[in-house]
């Protein structure tokens, strides 16, 4: 790799939309410590609200890192790789913590399970299309299926001080923990589907 190539990549590498997706990373440890200090450590309510300042800015970044990129022209394999790996590792490590928490609990605990399960499997199929240079765009209802996901998740890590707010506050964020198990689901049977569809289509080439 030549100079001008390697210095190429670094600027790509630290885009303005690349950092605003490290940020989002660098937001996990902070969130699941608020929320661990709170419940586990048995520290003030006001770090959950703490919690969940940090990571709406962290869910903002989803949507700039992708809008900057466009309008930009700052696309790069790198980011279009690192950006689902963000939105995954923040919705588990969330919704990790918030079982721990004892927030998601009972039948909703199959929720979580169906939503980690899910990014599993479209993980998993997306590795091995990518290995047949087969690309699986992201539909617009997967893209309600995250925006779902994350807002869920802001109800259920404010908890038990969004209830001294407003009492429903917990149940809002289960309900539609739920609603997007549910477009999960969907849009995980699409990614199969399409996926599927090529395996059938490598075995019989």
């Amino acid at each position: 790799m030549n100079i001008a190539t390697t210095r190429g990549t670094t600027s790509r590498a630290m885009s303005l939309p690349n950092l605003l997706t490290y940020g989002r990373i660098a937001a996990i440890p902070v969130v699941i410590g608020c929320i661990y200090a709170q419940s586990i450590l048995d520290q003030p309510l006001w770090l959950r609200w703490v919690a969940v300042a940090i990571f709406i800015a962290a869910a903002v970044t989803d949507y700039l890192d992708g809008y900057y990129a466009r309008i930009w022209n700052q696309q790069s394999a790198f980011g279009r790789m690192l950006d689902p790996i963000a939105d995954k590792l923040l919705v588990a490590s969330c919704l990790l913590m918030l079982a721990a928490d004892g927030i998601i609990h009972g039948w909703s605990l199959w929720a979580a399970i169906v939503i980690l399960c899910r990014e599993i499997l479209v993980s998993g199929l997306r590795e091995y299309l990518a290995a047949l240079r087969v690309s699986v765009p992201v539909t617009k209802l997967a893209k309600w299926k995250t925006t779902v996901q994350l807002i869920a998740i802001g109800f259920l890590l404010a908890g038990p001080a969004g209830d001294e707010v407003v009492p429903v506050v917990s149940m809002i964020g289960l309900a539609l923990l739920w609603a997007s198990a549910i477009l999960t689901m969907y849009t995980g049977y699409d990614y199969f589907r399409a996926g599927i569809h090529h395996l059938i289509k490598e075995d019989e080439g």
